[in-house]
């Protein structure tokens, strides 16, 4: 029987860390945007280093912090939480490696944002949370989609830090990425390209689905 286990474990890694990447980046975004020049200049290093850092480094890095030989790594052991050879391992490595793109473009989003807007809503005694959520978002959904989209793919053709962190391990850790890999490294080169398709064909659908959404927006606005 053929074995789907990357398949479904790809998507809910993608998935999940898609949703978080899209709260984090939000977050981040919204607040980076209004800090000053200098002090956003330096939060924007530290937040979009791991998307210039190769993956294998960006891997590294959450081994040395969440192995289970470091203190992080112990204390959540205690818990019986471990990040490092598990599959929810990998919503930690494709939550850090995705985040900078949709950082990136919300932050450009909202920095594009009719200030106006907001200030006409306040003038109104709109609260701020009504103003973010049924004024700003719907005008910065562009971006927002853009980011969210360049996440989830980002996410599920993750393949440097999840190898790093939670290596192959077929029915366990294996994911698209990480079974192409070693379908190649094995000379199974029809399995390899088997997978290669469906990845593609899953990006296609992703990208082909928010570019009609894209568009029913803009036909909406101009009627």
């Amino acid at each position: 029987m053929f074995d789907w286990y990357p398949l479904w474990n790809s998507l809910r890694i993608a998935a999940i860390s898609c949703v978080l990447v899209f709260f984090l980046g939000i977050f981040f975004a919204y607040y980076a945007a209004r800090l000053p020049r200098t002090i956003k200049g330096i939060l924007d290093v530290i937040l979009t280093l791991p998307m210039v850092l190769p993956p294998t480094v960006c891997g590294y890095f959450l081994l040395l912090v969440f192995g289970v030989k470091r203190p992080l790594g112990i204390f959540l052991l205690k818990y019986g939480i471990k990040f490092v050879m598990t599959w929810y391992g990998g919503i930690l490595a494709a939550t850090v490696v995705a985040f900078p793109l949709m950082y990136r473009t919300a932050r450009g989003a909202f920095e594009s944002f009719d200030q106006t807007l907001a200030y006409s809503g306040q003038t109104l005694g709109l609260s701020n949370t009504y103003i973010f959520w049924r004024i700003r978002m719907p005008a910065c959904r562009q971006g927002i989609l853009a980011g969210t989209v360049l996440a989830f793919a980002r996410a599920l053709g993750e393949y440097g830090a999840t190898s790093m962190l939670i290596g192959y391990t077929p029915g366990r850790t294996a994911t698209i990425s990480t079974t192409v890999y070693q379908l190649w490294r094995t000379n199974d080169e029809k399995g390899a390209m088997f997978w290669v398709l469906i990845n593609l064909a899953i990006s296609t659908v992703v990208l082909l689905s928010v570019n009609m959404l894209e568009a029913r927006q803009k036909k909406a606005v101009k009627t």
